[in-house]
């Protein structure tokens, strides 16, 4: 596939108001679709997701791929049929009527939900004042006018899972239909080809192909064990990630992978995250908690001493691994793991640096994710939420000092009012990848809660003792997912420099194993990741294996180069590149390497 265009591109041209009227109304008109075609079929919710929408169902049969046409047809039939869509509000009392008369017992439930004094409203697909049938549901909407303004080649049904009723396993389990929608035909083909490339470029798939890790049930669901290959990949990513920090003015730490539960306690996330922390483990009459987070750890060290206005602005970074529970369902490859490494930092900073550390960060950003390979993205400055700690003086003077650090960096970036965590106002910086899908990555969020909490001071000009201001900010997220990440981006076919394995030497018959065996002693020595094809197979089984597991360069050798001492150098990204001499190889290679380029 093509992807100069990106599918994204062409997702993000539609409005995503009317996206989200266009998904909720189609998925009520699948519902209408089904009830029609199934009449033992009991509705429950149906909302609008981010690419498209999906109904729960209980039914005893299973929904077959053949059901899904059937609906299909009978929504493009409803569609067609242009049925107004009425909202109205109703009592009580008389929806309960309603519902009772329609022998629905999960709308019973959903009435039950609705807080006393809120407006029940439902949705009608077809005039309810009318002599004709029509379909209604429990709905605060928002949704389109009529049917007719769906476009009947525009959605599509794609698939069928299980799901339990309100997400508990002691419920009963349902059947979701998913679905997607879209304005016109041209972004439906889009997504399908979005969700073609996606697949083709799956890190799972491609992780196990290219031998670069696994996830072994044996030893638990969501622990990553990293092979050989994504050994040496991680290496790469850590060891420039240090480089750079350490260039950047920030100084290394490392922290304990285990803490008395205490200071989890102190910190606040026992309280707020305690269903995603594993449980405790008791040691001589003490309970102690793998760590969930990094930040207490650094917020411990700085308290250790006392420091001086002098010293700030302190930057500590630590590759600190985290462990964290989620639900076997949830987890995903590398992208939802129960064991990760954070590319953890935080700095201490007093509030007239808040401006000048967060442009810091934003370049240190923009600088590692673009060596990656990422120089797109979609920026948000999230602000005070409703619950907050500190005083509306610095959580304003914080706010301005993170709008300040954009406009500064020339970033465009969307404001979400009132998203910012509890402790602070935040950035977040999502990536966009090869086909147009975005990613979470990069954060920077500034914390008054850990400051207090653990009464951290410094000492000011005047000899006053003062609270620092603490950011927290990581560039990968963590380096699982990032590395699932640079899979998909690249899918799998990585730059030179960063490759696990950089040139593949292949000796056509066994007559120049000598020879290439030597050749490969040199690159090694040259800082090269070469290795030898020692197989004995014929040279062309040779190269397509080389091409299979993706090697940016291979170096085929017969009788010829012995003779010449050179090598018949290709290249997956240029082709054939001619028959060079060992040294200027080097040189070419070296310099491709130097520069993060392809040869």
């Amino acid at each position: 596939m093509d992807v100069a265009v990106k599918p994204g591109d062409i997702l993000r041209q539609a409005d995503p108001d009317r996206l989200h009227r266009i998904r909720h109304t189609t998925s009520h008109v699948m519902a209408m679709a089904v009830q029609s075609l199934f009449k033992d079929a009991k509705v429950t919710i149906g909302p609008a997701t981010d690419t498209g929408f999906y109904y729960d169902f209980d039914r005893a049969e299973p929904f077959t791929p053949q059901d899904l046409k059937k609906i299909e047809k009978e929504m493009r039939r409803l569609i067609k049929a242009k049925l107004p869509v009425v909202r109205q509000e109703f009592t009580r009392e008389a929806i309960r009527a309603e519902i009772e008369k329609l022998n629905e017992p999960y709308k019973l439930e959903i009435l039950a939900a609705i807080p006393e004094g809120e407006i029940i409203t439902r949705y009608t697909l077809g005039d309810p004042t009318g002599d004709k049938p029509f379909w209604w549901d429990l709905c605060a909407g928002p949704h389109l006018a009529t049917t007719g303004e769906i476009h009947p080649e525009a959605f599509a049904l794609e698939s069928v899972a299980g799901a339990y009723w309100r997400g508990d396993e002691k419920n009963a389990m349902l059947q979701r239909i998913y679905g997607t929608a879209w304005e016109t035909p041209e972004q439906l083909q889009a997504h399908q080809q979005q969700i073609e490339e996606a697949k083709r470029r799956d890190h799972r798939k491609l992780g196990k192909e290219l031998q670069l890790f696994s996830i072994q049930e044996e030893a638990g669901g969501g622990l990553v064990f990293w092979h050989p290959r994504g050994g040496t990949m991680r290496r790469l990513i850590e060891d420039y990630w240090k480089d750079m920090h350490v260039a950047a003015g920030y100084e290394l730490v490392s922290t304990p992978h285990v803490a008395n539960l205490d200071l989890w306690k102190i910190s606040g996330h026992n309280d707020f995250y305690r269903e995603s922390m594993f449980d405790t483990m008791e040691i001589e009459e003490q309970q102690y908690q793998l760590k969930p987070m990094n930040c207490p750890f650094h917020v411990l060290m700085f308290k250790d001493g006392l420091h001086s206005y002098r010293e700030l602005p302190m930057r500590w970074a630590e590759l600190g691994t985290v462990y964290r529970y989620e639900r076997s369902g949830t987890l995903h490859g590398l992208m939802r793991v129960r064991g990760f490494t954070q590319d953890d930092a935080h700095i201490f900073c007093t509030e007239d640096q808040i401006a000048a550390e967060i442009f810091g960060v934003l370049n240190l950003a923009e600088t590692v994710l673009t060596t990656f390979g990422f120089a797109d993205y979609e920026v948000n400055l999230s602000t005070r939420p409703e619950k907050y700690v500190g005083s509306d003086a610095i959580w304003e003077k914080a706010t301005d000092a993170l709008r300040q650090a954009l406009d500064r960096k020339g970033w465009a970036y969307k404001v979400d009012e009132g998203g910012g965590a509890f402790y602070g106002p935040k950035i977040d910086i999502k990536i966009e990848d090869a086909i147009g899908r975005r990613w979470q990555c990069s954060t920077i969020q500034l914390d008054f809660n850990l400051p207090e909490r653990f009464d951290l001071h410094y000492v000011s000009e005047d000899s006053s003792r003062i609270r620092p201001i603490m950011i927290h900010r990581a560039l990968f997220g963590s380096i699982e997912r990032f590395f699932g990440i640079l899979i998909e981006n690249y899918a799998g076919d990585f730059p030179l420099w960063l490759a696990p394995a950089q040139v593949r030497l292949i000796p056509v018959t066994d007559g120049q194993r000598d020879f290439v065996e030597d050749v490969a002693k040199q690159m090694k020595a040259a800082g090269l990741r070469a290795e030898v094809d020692r197989s004995g197979d014929r040279m062309q089984k040779q190269i397509r294996k080389a091409e299979l597991e993706k090697i940016p360069v291979m170096a085929v050798v017969g009788a010829k180069e012995v003779e010449s001492a050179s090598l018949s150098l290709r290249t997956r990204k240029n082709g054939d590149l001619g028959t060079v001499p060992i040294a200027i190889a080097l040189e070419k290679i070296q310099a491709a390497i130097q520069n993060r380029d392809w040869l």
